[in-house]
Order: C-alpha cells, then structure tokens, then sequence
C-alpha cells in the first residue's frame, strides 16, 4: 500500500503523518491489518529495536474521588464494586513496588485517585518516593495525582520523581462529554507544569469511550504537540455501575489499528500499552508489541490484569526482551528534553468518521475487579 510506505518513511525521517493519513489508519480493513502492523513495526524497530519497557503501578488512594469522569471506577458516583482506601503509608508502598521491580519493571507509577494532591498529600508521596528509590536501585518514579497546583511539580522533581503522568483521555471538542468538574486546557497546563519542572512528562488516551475517528486522531495529535515522553494508550474497561458499562466498542483488530497510529504519529516517543488490553486484544495482544515498546505489568489500579509471568513468557515468546535498568528507553535525540517531530502542512482534512456500532457481545467475564496487592492483604500481581 502507498499510505503504509509513506507512513513508514515518514516514521523513520521523524516526520508527522498527516491528520488524513492517521485517518486512512483507521479506516484500513482487517484483511490488512497484518500489512499495517508490519509498516508500524519497522517504525517502532527504528527507534527501539525488541526491547519492551515495564511499568508497575501502585495505586496509593483508592476510590472516592470528587471528579465526574465518565470512563472511571474512582468518580463521583460511581457503583463499582472495586477497593476503597486511603493513602499507602510509605513503606507499604515501597513493598507494593518492589514486587513489581522483582519482576522486571524499570518504572514504578504511584497514583492516586482526587482532583488533584494537597500539600500534605505531596510531602506524603515524596517520602514514598524517597522510600522505593533508596529500596530499589536504578528504579524510575512516576507519579500520577491528578491536577498540580503551583509549585507542586517542582517539590515533586526535588523529591525523586523523574516522571509525571496526566492523560488527555480524548479531544478537546468531545472532553466535556466524559467530565465535566474540570476541562481539557486543566490536563494541559499540568503536563506543561510537570514539563517545566524538569520530570519526562507523560501522558496519553483512553480509546473505546464512543468517540469517533477524528477524535482520536485530534487527541494523539493534541498529545504529539505537547510532546511527552511517553503516550499510554488505555482501552476503556467498562466497569458495571459507572456510565460508560455500556460501551463496547471496540475489537481486537480496531485496538491494534489504533496502536499502529499512535505509533505513526508518535514513532520516537515511548508508546506504552496501558489498561483494557486483556479485556479487548485478548489473544491478540502479542501483535501489540510490534506496535508499543513499553507495557503495564500485572494489575491496574482498580481491575487486575494478566498474570506477570504470562506477560513475560508473552513478551519471550513474541521475540522481544524485557528492556534493563542500564538501558536508556529513548533514542539518543530526545534524551534530556522534549525532541519534536517534523511537522506535515498543507494537508488536507478527512472527513470524520461515524461512531462504531457497539459490539452485541459484552464481555462480561473478561472485567475482574482487583482484590489483591495494594490496600489488601493478599500478595500483589507481579
């Protein structure tokens, strides 16, 4: 196809797609899906070559949380059966974390559910910081709080923190449909923030929430113009007793669409493989690693995932290794700040895609709420 050829010389010049060609991604059909996993997966060997990053969260606070966003088990409202608590003490944290390091993660994302932290809660989380970092050598810290407020991302990079997460989940057009207690522009100024203050910025989206082609492609755009460091791509896990249990939209052959154009638009960048994979690749999800260079191990902060040891055998199996500590993730032209892309003009503007019919099979069996690791007594998932 000439749109892959095209797509993979641009990926390999660092080029930006254009918003039509992302599009044309999308709208491939699942006889060449093959074709268009190859094409990204030259584009992610690249820059990356086998290696796959692992990442660890800890949820810190579990549930209770005062915003209204549609998508999460933790909102305002919701009636998800999933685990309620209240902050980690440091060193049970730093437990909760070296399990996941003991199985090979380089990152640890400490995250806790509100709109964003107090200044208590940050002392809190820097001395858990300090904590994994003096238990666990050579080991990275992301911390995912929500909305920072003045000064908070610089106390959090004294602390330890060498990354901060906060995902733009969807375009600013549809943003308002999923929240409403803060907007799009909030999410941007806290990456900006967390940019500014000298920590690898991190952010991403959430795919399956009924929204349409162009929304996706205007917020992996909106994502490379912010220009973090690494772009998780969740699957939306439609948890009964939130607004979203309805939404089923997504199959594994769209999944991996989506990751292939996140791959295009973002061919340098860490594109990590983040929530709701199990639940929509299912046994597809080795294909997803010609795609992504990076991966969440175990379970997430409110759903449990794969076993450990089968994303390892996984990732073993699929050709790939498990990227070390004495391993720089990005390629040399962006370490030490943010190395943009090459910019696409003039191109012209697809016409946006219809919402996908929901799937008329709900997936029930493959949502399972997390009851082990952090806040509970049972051994984590690692």
């Amino acid at each position: 196809m000439d749109l892959l050829n095209t797509l993979v010389d641009k990926g390999l010049r660092r080029e930006l797609p254009t918003r039509e060609e992302a599009l044309a991604v999308l709208a491939t059909s699942d006889d060449e899906l093959l074709d268009v996993v190859a094409a990204a997966g030259k584009v992610r060997r690249q820059w990356f070559g086998r290696r796959v990053k692992l990442n660890y969260l800890v949820n810190l606070k579990s549930g209770l949380c005062p915003e209204d966003c549609s998508y999460c088990s933790q909102r305002l409202g919701s009636k998800a059966e999933i685990l309620k608590y209240t902050w980690l003490k440091p060193d049970d944290a730093s437990k909760a974390a070296a399990a996941g390091v003991a199985g090979g993660a380089k990152r640890v994302c400490l995250v806790a559910s509100g709109r964003g932290p107090t200044d208590r809660d940050v002392d809190r989380v820097s001395e858990t910081i300090s904590a994994i970092k003096e238990q666990n050598e050579g080991v990275e810290v992301c911390a995912c709080l929500g909305l920072l407020s003045d000064g908070q991302a610089e106390r959090l990079r004294a602390a330890g923190a060498d990354a901060y997460n906060h995902n733009l989940n969807t375009s600013e057009a549809t943003y308002g449909d999923i929240c409403t207690t803060h907007d799009f522009s909030d999410r941007v100024s806290t990456v900006q923030q967390a940019q500014a203050a000298g920590m690898s910025a991190c952010s991403g989206l959430i795919a399956g929430m009924g929204e349409t082609d162009a929304d996706l492609v205007d917020v992996v755009f909106a994502l490379r113009e912010l220009d973090p460091d690494s772009v998780p791509v969740n699957f939306l896990i439609p948890f009964e007793g939130t607004p979203l249990a309805k939404e089923w939209n997504l199959t594994p052959q769209r999944a991996l669409r989506i990751l292939a154009m996140v791959r295009f638009v973002c061919p340098d960048i860490e594109v990590r493989l983040a929530g709701g994979r199990e639940v929509h690749l299912r046994s597809l999800q080795p294909l997803a690693l010609h795609l992504v260079n990076s991966l969440f191990l175990g379970d997430y902060l409110t759903s449990e995932g794969q076993a450990g040891k089968d994303d390892l055998a996984m990732i073993a199996d699929a050709g790939f290794e498990v990227e070390g500590t004495d391993t720089t993730t990005l390629p040399e032209h962006r370490r030490g700040g943010c190395g943009g892309a090459q910019s696409a003009t003039g191109a012209a503007e697809a016409p946006a895609a219809t919402v996908p019919a929901p799937s008329d099979e709900t997936r029930r069996d493959l949502v399972a709420v997390r009851r082990r690791g952090a806040g509970t007594d049972l051994p984590p998932n690692a």
